[in-house]
């Protein structure tokens, strides 16, 4: 694979990461994320029998990022059919072509391409509720990095690019290193996991994972756009150096995954205006060869400055007697209570400042086969931690798996896609109640379930019923605000369905196109709920057209996560689907776009 070097080193640095690059290379080892898109590195397995589970993996956006670098397809179901005809999707402006809308929502992404956009987030200025931003996995350059998006009119027209993150050259320099490694001196590959944030002065946050496919290189950025730009732009990472980087290594000890950000906007707090970002870490340094599982727990950086400098990363996802079980089970080195298998954080802020971070974990008990949500709180900025609490239980236990040519998977099997349990969490500003939703297979289906905590984070009551009123489909990737109805939690939950297929519920089916019945042919929608409290089910309606699954080479992967924020009573979801049709020779008969819309929160004026 070509990597380019700054022209503008001078010799002698330029000779240094000459020879410090060649050992880095694929043919001397493989990377984690090469065998993970070959199938040859799966997410390991925790005991045997009924009882045995997976730990947390790799997310969708890395593996698929690494798979099309790789030039590995997913299997398809049939030959792609042209689309030419369509002309409403290729009409071309110079003001992009954000004309590719239908049934009333709004595209957010303006490129004229043909590429995936996918997993999505959406985040509102406290000073100026109109100014919107979001985020997407983003492929219009090539491998799939990430893309910025803007809107200054309440969602009724964007703007959109990528961020300035593609220069900065790998050189893992303390304290902002985990593992650490020597740099190899090369621009980043490809990209995942789009993250947004806005602080109490406006200033937009932006992040995502930067990650080799032929070394060990993973990074995060973290970037600010300047109060008043609203997101438009993001301050520029340099070359060399730590500054806007939370995070940085090129270990096998090190691979980052799946970070959010959030800023604490409150102007009250003792800590307005601090940066706070959370990621899995992937350690593959055990076992003989040193090339199998350690642990993957969650990490925390911080920043005071706007994003400029960050603190020394740290583990935070604790030790827990007689809540994690089996933290040494490929380390024997790790304590047994260790609550070190981990995926999916996410962190948010009350208005006293506190944060709270939620997260998936598999050390449950060993005659446990499901996993279980968790949180932890700092009440000090981020310098000191709580021991984990339980938010909700995690059913794992019946989830389909397909094979998208590398073992089974967690997976929709209707629009063959992988997903995910991964938790989110949203906060009312006004009294610091705490939601955190999720998806799980409890109810022999994908289901959206809710936990709050009214206590700042040490303790969670999980809501009796699902928040999603109809059953008979896959309801999951679930997104989800509050806000203020008095001293009620008015919640918004919104969410992707799809139509369930044959023998989804028989046990040891892996589902692949052309295999079962179903598979990669059935539609799917995006629904926006609401309600009050743990009332649910909620009221919920279809706010999307129904949409093909992903074709061509985009199948198998719709992203890991989507979208939403209140405004008031109104909602503003964010998410992807496949409503455009592309032209012939695209590579794909549907293309993935991101789409929004501004609607009431169902349920009702309670």
């Amino acid at each position: 694979m070509a990597k380019r070097i700054l022209s503008g080193l001078t010799t002698t640095v330029l000779l240094a990461a000459l020879l410090i690059s060649v050992p880095m290379t694929a043919s001397a080892k493989e990377t984690p994320l090469q065998r993970a898109a070959k199938g040859e590195l799966r997410a390991p397995t925790i005991g045997s029998g009924a009882n045995a589970k997976k730990d947390p993996f790799f997310s969708a956006g890395l593996v698929e990022a690494a798979a099309q670098a790789l030039g590995l397809q997913p299997r398809q179901a049939a030959p792609l059919v042209s689309s030419a005809s369509n002309n409403s999707s290729i009409r071309i402006t110079s003001l992009g072509c954000g004309n590719r809308n239908t049934a009333d929502n709004v595209r957010v992404n303006q490129d004229c391409t043909f590429r995936r956009q996918a997993e999505e987030m959406i985040r509102a200025n406290p000073i100026s509720p109109d100014n919107l931003i979001a985020g997407q996995n983003d492929s219009r350059v090539g491998f799939n990095r990430c893309g910025f998006d803007y809107t200054f009119n309440g969602g009724k027209t964007w703007g959109d690019g990528q961020p300035p993150f593609f220069q900065h050259l790998n050189n893992p320099t303390p304290p902002n290193t985990i593992a650490g490694g020597a740099g190899t001196f090369h621009t980043y590959d490809a990209a995942s996991d789009p993250a947004l944030a806005f602080d109490s002065s406006g200033r937009a946050f932006y992040s995502c994972i930067l990650f080799d496919v032929a070394d060990f290189a993973s990074a995060v950025p973290v970037t600010a756009s300047p109060a008043g730009a609203g997101g438009s732009f993001y301050n520029n990472v340099p070359e060399f150096g730590n500054k806007y980087i939370a995070t940085e290594d090129n270990s096998v000890a090190a691979q980052a995954d799946k970070e959010f950000i959030v800023a604490d906007s409150y102007s009250t707090s003792p800590f307005r205006d601090n940066v706070y970002v959370t990621w899995t870490n992937f350690n593959v340094s055990c076992g003989v060869n040193g090339d199998q599982f350690c642990d993957n727990p969650i990490y925390f950086s911080r920043s005071t400055d706007h994003a400029a400098t960050w603190s020394t990363p740290m583990a935070i996802s604790g030790i827990a007697p007689g809540l994690c079980f089996q933290g040494n089970v490929f380390d024997p080195t790790q304590p047994f209570s260790a609550c070190n298998l981990d995926q999916g954080s996410d962190p948010t802020v009350l208005p006293n400042g506190d944060i709270v971070v939620v997260f998936n974990n598999t050390n449950t008990a060993a005659n446990n086969p499901n996993a279980q949500q968790l949180a932890v709180t700092s009440k000090d900025g981020g310098l000191t931690w709580s021991t984990p609490v339980k938010v909700g239980n995690d059913v794992v236990t019946g989830e389909p798996q397909c094979d998208f040519g590398r073992g089974p998977e967690e997976c929709v099997p209707g629009p063959f896609i992988r997903t995910n349990d991964f938790p989110r969490i949203a906060v009312n500003r006004a009294n610091g109640d705490v939601f955190a939703t999720w998806q799980d297979y409890r109810t022999g289906e994908y289901d959206i379930h809710l936990s709050r905590s009214t206590d700042g984070g040490k303790t969670w009551e999980e809501a009796s019923a699902p928040i999603n009123p109809d059953t008979g489909k896959d309801h999951y990737f679930a997104a989800a605000d509050v806000v203020a109805n008095g001293e009620t939690d008015r919640v918004g939950d919104s969410y992707f369905r799809s139509e369930r297929v044959p023998g989804e519920n028989t046990p040891n089916t892996v589902f692949a196109p052309g295999v079962q019945p179903g598979v990669q042919a059935e539609p799917s929608d995006y629904s926006l709920a609401g309600g009050s409290g743990l009332d649910t089910p909620y009221a919920a309606k279809r706010i999307s057209p129904t949409f093909a699954p992903p074709d061509g080479g985009q199948a198998g992967f719709n992203g890991d996560y989507s979208g939403l924020v209140l405004v008031g009573r109104t909602a503003h979801p964010v998410w992807s689907d496949t409503r455009n049709s592309a032209p012939a020779d695209q590579g794909v008969a549907h293309d993935e776009d991101i789409f929004t819309d501004a609607v009431p929160l169902p349920g009702g004026n309670d």
